[in-house]
């Protein structure tokens, strides 16, 4: 795809997407990773699974390494989450890292609430997604050789 190479991450809600579609319509070419490179797989082979968890939400390694190898633009963006980044981040120039606080969070996961978001909105757990943002968030700045900057 580019000549340079920009990863956008963060959990559930952050904006992924929406920052993907503000790219595009300002005539920035942007790959939708959630769309175009995702599979539910096996978190530690990659072998493809029925399972639908959000835990099994990982992007194909072979295709982004190919797209990025492509080279045709002087700058792409992947957009999307996924549960394998360290098998392909060091293709990166930049990792960006979208963050969100609590309380948007919850709002914007309100219709596909379960169980533990539920609880953690009584006060007696955090959400999952918010979790799962502070490990990521620090494993991506420790694993990667570019830079990530969060915010």
């Amino acid at each position: 795809m580019g000549i340079r190479n920009h990863l956008v991450e963060g959990v559930t809600c952050t904006g992924k997407t929406s920052v993907c579609r503000e790219l595009r319509r300002r005539g920035v070419h942007a790959v939708d990773g959630d769309t175009e490179l995702a599979y539910q797989g096996d978190p530690e082979t990659g072998e493809p699974t029925e399972d639908r968890g959000h835990e099994h939400h990982l992007g194909h390694v072979d295709r982004v390494r190919a797209m990025v190898a492509e080279g045709h633009q002087p700058v792409t963006f992947f957009c999307g989450g996924s549960r394998n980044p360290s098998r392909f981040i060091e293709l990166f120039d930049a990792v960006f890292v979208l963050e969100i606080d609590l309380e948007p969070l919850h709002r914007r996961l309100g219709g596909h609430c379960d169980r533990r978001v539920r609880a953690a909105r009584a006060g007696r757990r955090r959400p999952p997604a918010a979790d799962r943002h502070r490990r990521r968030t620090t494993r991506l700045a420790q694993r990667s050789g570019c830079n990530v900057a969060t915010r």
